[in-house]
C-alpha cells in the first residue's frame, strides 16, 4: 500500500533547476520535498507528499481531517497490537 501524507510548506526554491520546497509534516518532522507538479505551491499551502514528491494541494481543513485519521489508523494500530490477525 502507498500513503500520500499531508504536510504544510515552509519555505520554496530551486536546487538544480528543479522547484523544491521545506515541508513540516508536525512533531519538528521537516523534509525536502519536489514541487515538479505543483509549481504553483506556495509558502503557507498543504500539499499530499509521495516519496518526495507533492502530488497535489489541499485545504488546511482537507489536511486536518486526513491527518486525524492518520492517527485514527496508528491508534488503531497500537490497541490491537503486534499479534492482530490480518486476513487477505
Amino acid at each position: 500500500m502507498c500513503l500520500g501524507v499531508p504536510g504544510k510548506i515552509t519555505e520554496v526554491y530551486e536546487k538544480d533547476g528543479l522547484p523544491m520546497a521545506k515541508v513540516d509534516f508536525g512533531a519538528g518532522v521537516i523534509r525536502e520535498t519536489c514541487l515538479a507538479y505543483v509549481p504553483e505551491a506556495q509558502p503557507g499551502d498543504w500539499t499530499v507528499i509521495h516519496v518526495g514528491f507533492a502530488l497535489n494541494l489541499l485545504s488546511e481543513q482537507e489536511a486536518q481531517e486526513t491527518l486525524a485519521l492518520l492517527k485514527e489508523i496508528v491508534d488503531l494500530g497500537e490497541e490491537l497490537g503486534p499479534d492482530m490477525d490480518v486476513k487477505q
